[in-house]
């Protein structure tokens, strides 16, 4: 048949084919574009009920908000944290100085320096006269850095009468690394100060000689009176240090305390001494004669509350704390004595 368009089967087929797959393309980039711009359907976290100030729920305790992804368990290893990190400590080559600040102790320095006390006062003698209580706030003192001399070198010494005199080694001089010697010629020019490790010297001495109740030198002429049974009682109410203990050059223990708090005589005895000013750095002091060799001595007294040849027991108050002659704070110095010689405190006291 002329002037027709007639399609043949396999051409219908084959336009509708195309149709079809365009169609199904065009409805799947239509349902990828509405899914990738709209957002997941959201886990829903469950809120705890919550209270108001008068203890009642606030809301709905079953209303849920919704997460912006979904939550997933995760493992892990917990660590704790770590605030401060030890770090080693370094040996220390040099002197350094320190000012003295109000509490201060010659012990608490010394410790805080990780040195011997007598190390502090053999460097300082200038200042502290080889006394622990000359301490005072806004001194400043030298601290070596190791224990032993720190010696200001003199015209005409040599290592060797260094050493000698101070009773230590000279290899001990010439090897330590702060002194910086050239050990070829270990060249010190005077008033160069070295540190002469483990030596020493003696102390210079300020003490109240004992004062006994008998006759004769160093007594007071007291007759009769209590003699005390050997044993010992704290003289304060409190029982640990404020600073210095005993030791060598410290003859007593000073017991912290204020000024006012109450002194009480250690066992029974006769008061040798009670005298009120500087007495050798002591200040205000009292003395009992125990008569049995033992002495005792209360120093630095804000006040006295016996006379000389007073007896008394275990326990009466003889003075109150305070903070006269050396002492750069309210204390009590306490002093335990044996025919003479100086008693270790923590020994006689329960």
């Amino acid at each position: 048949m002329s002037g027709e368009n007639i399609q043949t089967p396999s051409r219908r087929f084959t336009i509708a084919s195309w149709t079809l797959t365009g169609l199904i393309v065009f409805v799947a980039i239509t349902f990828a574009a509405w899914r990738f711009s709209s957002p997941p359907q959201a886990a829903a976290i469950a809120l705890p009920p919550t209270e108001s100030a008068a203890g009642g729920p606030i809301g709905d305790p079953s209303s849920i908000l919704p997460a912006s992804y979904p939550i997933t368990p995760i493992d892990s290893v917990r660590r704790l944290l770590t605030l401060k990190t030890d770090m080693p400590s370094r040996p220390r080559y040099e002197a350094v100085e320190y000012t003295v600040e109000s509490g201060d102790a010659l012990f608490s320095i010394a410790k805080s320096f990780s040195v011997e006390p007598e190390t502090v006062l053999w460097a300082n003698y200038d200042e502290l006269n080889d006394d622990p209580h000359s301490l005072r706030p806004g001194q400043e003192l030298v601290i070596p850095p190791i224990d032993g001399v720190y010696y200001q070198w003199k015209e005409g010494d040599t290592v060797e009468s260094v050493a000698s005199e101070l009773e230590a080694k000279p290899d001990d001089i010439l090897s330590w690394v702060g002194n910086k010697l050239d050990l070829a010629n270990p060249r010190i020019d005077p008033g160069q100060y070295v540190m002469v490790p483990g030596g020493h010297r003696e102390f210079k001495q300020w003490i109240i000689p004992t004062v006994t109740r008998a006759g004769g030198v160093g007594s007071s002429s007291c007759s009769g009176g209590a003699v005390g049974g050997g044993g010992f009682i704290w003289p304060s109410n409190n029982h640990f240090l404020s600073g210095n203990d005993y030791s060598s050059y410290h003859h007593g223990i000073d017991i912290a305390g204020s000024t006012g708090d109450a002194v009480y005589a250690s066992d029974s005895g006769v008061v040798t001494l009670a005298a009120t000013g500087f007495n050798y750095g002591y200040g205000n002091v009292i003395m009992i004669d125990h008569g049995n060799g033992y002495a005792t001595l209360y120093a630095h007294l804000s006040a006295l509350n016996v006379g000389h040849c007073s007896s008394v027991g275990p326990g009466a108050v003889i003075g109150a704390i305070g903070s006269t002659g050396n002492s750069s704070g309210p204390h009590l110095h306490f002093e335990v004595r044996l025919n003479g010689g100086f008693v270790n405190p923590w020994d006689v006291l329960p």
